[in-house]
């Protein structure tokens, strides 16, 4: 008998949360923080107004729509996936299994290429690997005046990004399918910023993220071989005094800078995420980009 169902005929919104936080203990990091959204997911409430009312009676189809979420979150299906939707840069985007799930140490990338665009003069981004489009989108609030290609080699991650593009009102930014920079021939930027796949293809970390894109997450044996993709050919697309910022793994900070300074990136940083872990690596070039043709 399933946790929903093993309650009494007429069970209430407080007896719910205890059962699926019964349900998903040793299963999520968060338990009662997911047995509580996804509540509010089929009950359209806010999370205060499950408190205010607890004691009110959950009918038959809610209960059943609950069960069936908080069986799903048990197999480790993603919050974001259950509800379609996931915040960042307080932006509601819709996700899909089609796309990563926005991680909350991705907005560092947003805040180091905010800092390097002015608000008052136009610039040009390209986003590689966009997925949900999460990074462009932020970044589209902040700088109206930018022009942001964002690239995605999935036509379906693509769909997703353009959707939440219209839905959100960001409509001038321009979605294009292909491989990194294959899908932007002849363009440079002032700023290019990348959250490509970087796990190593024999993580065990991959063990708990199957129901996410592999194409967006692992990426050859050692993890790099996106990132070392994006930093060969990044500079013949950068106009001079451009920047590259890539997020990449918590341990790939060194490589990450030795990386960039053999392609001749100067001012080269990494920067540690809001768990103090190295999350960020990013550098310029001052030099033309036909010195790398």
């Amino acid at each position: 008998m399933s946790p929903a169902t093993a309650l009494a005929s007429t069970p209430t919104i407080a007896d719910c949360l205890q059962q699926g936080a019964r349900a998903l203990a040793s299963r999520s990091e968060s338990v009662r923080l997911d047995a509580e959204l996804l509540l509010c997911h089929v009950l359209r409430l806010s999370r205060s107004a499950l408190i205010v009312h607890g004691a009110d009676a959950v009918n038959a189809d809610d209960l059943a729509r609950y069960d069936d979420l908080i069986a799903q979150r048990a197999a480790r299906v993603p919050i974001a996936y259950l509800t379609g939707s996931r915040e960042f840069w307080s932006l509601d985007l819709h996700v899909t299994p089609d796309v990563l799930v926005p991680r909350p140490e991705t907005e560092l990338l947003v805040e180091l290429a905010l800092q390097r665009l002015p608000q008052d003069q136009p610039r040009t981004v390209l986003d590689l690997g966009t997925g949900s489009g999460a990074i462009a989108l932020a970044i589209a609030t902040e700088r109206p005046l930018a022009r942001i290609i964002a690239v995605d080699l999935s036509a379906r991650a693509l769909a997703v990004a353009s959707s939440n593009a219209v839905r959100l009102g960001l409509s001038r930014v321009e979605f294009r399918a292909g491989s990194w920079f294959d899908a932007v021939p002849g363009v440079t930027a002032d700023l290019i910023v990348s959250n490509p796949p970087y796990i190593a293809g024999n993580d065990p970390a991959l063990e708990l993220l199957t129901h996410e894109p592999a194409l967006a997450l692992a990426s050859g044996p050692a993890g790099l071989d996106a990132l070392q993709a994006i930093v060969g050919n990044a500079a013949r697309h950068l106009n001079r005094g451009g920047w590259l910022l890539l997020e990449h793994g918590h341990t790939q900070d060194v490589e990450m800078a030795a990386l960039l300074h053999r392609q001749g990136f100067e001012g080269i940083t990494s920067h540690v995420d809001y768990s103090g872990k190295p999350r960020v690596t990013l550098g310029t070039v001052h030099h033309t980009r036909d010195t790398y043709q």
